[in-house]
Parts: C-alpha cells; sequence; structure tokens
C-alpha cells in the first residue's frame, strides 16, 4: 500500500434527514432536480416573527419508527435527526459494529452547532414563561451538545473514540475531517461521523433576525439581488473506513475523501476572510495531493449574505488561478436551506452524488449577475458532467474554515 493510500479514508455508508425528507436519496434526488425544500415557517409562534420561512424536515416524516421506546424520552430533535441518519449509513454500509472486536475500534464524530436548542428553549420558556417551579427531568440529557454521538455510540455498540464538534457552520466538516484524521493516525479503523441540527427554536430565530442577516422571501446565493440566508435543519451522516478495511471486506466504495484542510481566520468574529478561506481550499488540496486542474466542482459555502459570497468567490481565483473560469460553482444552501451545524454534511450528500451521477446540483434563484461573483454558478438547473474529483466549503462565524477534498474510487 502506498502511503497516499493511507490517507485516503473510504466513505461506504450515508444517510440523511433533509427538508425533503427521510433518506440520503430522498436529498439528493431533490437536489438534482432543483426542487426547494424553504417554504413557509411552521411554528406556534411564526406569526410573531418577521421571516417566516425556512427549510424544515416535513411534519409527516416517522423519525421515531425504529427508535426504541425507552430511548425516546431522552432526545431532542438535533440527536433523533442524527440517529435516524446514523441507522440509514450504517445500513448501506452493511457493516456489524457488535461483530468481533470492531466496535472497540470504531469511533463517533458528529458536528452540531448549537445543540438541543428545542429543549432549551422549551424550558426557558417553562421557567421564564410561565414561571414553572421545575423543568423536565431529563433536560440536561436532552440538551447536552454531545447527545448526538453518545446516542449513536449506545445504540451500534461503538467503543472508540467518541466526541462531538462546534465550530458554527464549520462543525459538520471540522467532524468529518476529524473523523478521518482518527482513521490516518491508526486511532480507528471505522469513523461514523456526520452533522445535525434542529435551530429552528422561537428564540434561535428571534436571535437571527437580530443579526440582519436572514432573508424574508428566497436564498439567493451569488445573485446581485441576494437578501440573507434561510435557516434550514436536518443531519447528515457517513461511514469512514480505511481503504484497506473496506477493500477487506469488500465494501462498495461511495467515494474517497482524500483530502481536508482547516483553517482560521484570525481576524472577525462575523465578517468573512478571503485569505482564511483561500487558505483551508489550498490546504485540502494539497492534504490530498490534488493541484487546482484536478477539481471539477466546488459546493460553495454559498449562504446568500453580501459578504460571503464576495469573500468565498475571491477566495477561488486566488487558489484556482484561470482554472477558477472551468469550475463549475453551485450552493445547494439555495434549497435545503442553511442547517448550521449540519451545513457541510448535507453538502456532502450532493458532492458525493456530483461524483456518482456525473450531475451538478444547481445554484437556484440566481436572478441578477454580480460583476463581484463572476464564477459558473451553474444557475438554476443541474448540469450533466463529469466530476473527477470535487471541494465541498464550510466557512464559519468566528473565522473558522474546514473544506473537504473528495474523488470518486
Amino acid at each position: 500500500m502506498t502511503r497516499q493510500d493511507t490517507r485516503r479514508v473510504a466513505i461506504t455508508g450515508v444517510g440523511a434527514v433533509s427538508a425533503f425528507g427521510i433518506g440520503a436519496d430522498t436529498l439528493w434526488n431533490a437536489l438534482k432536480a432543483g426542487t426547494t425544500g424553504i417554504r413557509p415557517l411552521r411554528h406556534a409562534h411564526a406569526e410573531q416573527l418577521k421571516v417566516r420561512i425556512a427549510a424544515q424536515v416535513p411534519d409527516q416524516c416517522d423519525l421515531l419508527a425504529g427508535i426504541p421506546t425507552q430511548t425516546r424520552p431522552m432526545l431532542d430533535r438535533v440527536a433523533l435527526f442524527a440517529l435516524v441518519a446514523a441507522d440509514e449509513a450504517i445500513r448501506q454500509s452493511g457493516i456489524d459494529f457488535r461483530s468481533g472486536n470492531l466496535g472497540a475500534r470504531s469511533g463517533v464524530v458528529i458536528g452540531t452547532g448549537v445543540g438541543g436548542e428545542s429543549t432549551h428553549d422549551e424550558q426557558s420558556r417553562r421557567l421564564y414563561g410561565e414561571n414553572a417551579v421545575r423543568v423536565h427531568p431529563l433536560t440536561i440529557v436532552r440538551l447536552m451538545a454531545n447527545a448526538a454521538a453518545s446516542h449513536i455510540s449506545i445504540a451500534h455498540g461503538l467503543r472508540g473514540p467518541a466526541f462531538v464538534v462546534a465550530s458554527a457552520c464549520a462543525s459538520s466538516n471540522h467532524a468529518i475531517a476529524q473523523g478521518a484524521l482518527l482513521i490516518r493516525a491508526g486511532l480507528a479503523d471505522v469513523v461514523v461521523t456526520g452533522g445535525t441540527e434542529a435551530c429552528l427554536s422561537f428564540g434561535s430565530l428571534r436571535a437571527w433576525e437580530a443579526m440582519r442577516v436572514l432573508s424574508d422571501d428566497s436564498c439567493r446565493p451569488f445573485s446581485a439581488n441576494r437578501r440573507g440566508l434561510v435557516l434550514g435543519e436536518g443531519a447528515a451522516v457517513f461511514i469512514l473506513e480505511s481503504l484497506s478495511h473496506a477493500r477487506a471486506r469488500d465494501a462498495g466504495i461511495l467515494g474517497v475523501l482524500a483530502g481536508v484542510g482547516m483553517s482560521s481566520d484570525a481576524a472577525d468574529i462575523v465578517a468573512p476572510d478571503t485569505d482564511g478561506a483561500a487558505a483551508a481550499m489550498a490546504l485540502a488540496l494539497a492534504d490530498a495531493a490534488l493541484v487546482a486542474e484536478d477539481i471539477d466542482y466546488i459546493n460553495a459555502h454559498g449562504t446568500g449574505t453580501q459578504a460571503n459570497d464576495v469573500a468565498e468567490t475571491r477566495a477561488i481565483h486566488r487558489v484556482f488561478g484561470g482554472h477558477a473560469e472551468k469550475l463549475a460553482v453551485s450552493s445547494t444552501k439555495s434549497m435545503h436551506g442553511h442547517a448550521l451545524g449540519a451545513a457541510g454534511a448535507l453538502e456532502l450528500v450532493a458532492v458525493l452524488g456530483a461524483l456518482r451521477d456525473g450531475v451538478v446540483p444547481p445554484t437556484l434563484n440566481l436572478d441578477a449577475p454580480d460583476p463581484q461573483c463572476d464564477l459558473d454558478y451553474v444557475p438554476h438547473a443541474a448540469r450533466a458532467m463529469p466530476v473527477r474529483a470535487a471541494l465541498s466549503n464550510s466557512f464559519a462565524f468566528g473565522g473558522l474554515n474546514a473544506v473537504l477534498a473528495v474523488t470518486r474510487n
């Protein structure tokens, strides 16, 4: 086995919960079709909000099917999403963690930006709004940020490293990167990893409104008339294995996580920085032993805010030079919303689909050209084209950047 083989990590399973419903294929098929999951907000206090749209998981989804009765009272929505997505990913991978000693060599790394926000919001309302004397006895169990990783570990007998990564909108990509690094370091043979978020509480929505970065009608990444981001929720979870482990069990390989790049802007708590974003992309390329011309597609962070879209465009130009004009770049947040800590994981589903099917998902609502956003953003409809390798960008508040480089088998 070459040194490069030891640095490449196989993706052998994927599962998702999104605004389109349960299932990674459900998510990918919707993105490929250019379908929006952004709809009027379903919330008991929606009439008190100025922004009344979001990308919500449909109410008709039976998320509790397959969840043991005794586990259900302990689950905030954020952990429930992760459990459902992990179950799907593990089924697809065909892996049995309880066989032999595999559970001891398997870990869990999940990204989340805010953790058990639904529980926190509900119990705070009871305390401060209703003057309740006590809160639910399982409040801590539900709201603790590590709950998603812990429940996956318990459900599947994973006894290796297990933890949660919280780096705002880069949480998923940081978690997936940490999963790959655990495998490279020989600390695990298999890692269940991804991201989950259930951030659409009244308190969270009010807080985002106060920042004045939310759009009240649609998400228009890279368009001159963009007005801000649209919040979403959901989860996506992946099975990572060393290539040798995946090959030894003759696993189906969905894609290869060839490299990761991580950087910090060290500049501003909210304003994006071109230098930091460019550094993360360049590091991912170098880690994967790829050059700019190897990349066919970038799934952009593409939030639809004025500052982010310009900074990301400039960073792509800086890293890719003349090849930037040949890249297909799209923001799937225009369809699944900005799911914060789950965003990168949902977007990795899109990258895997593009690699497998040779179809790049579109950027919806690109209504007007912006001279400062001058790349090929695949407007309005998906594009059939071969995709050999792709980057998936996540750039977070706090100046925290994480980029994944993914290739076909």
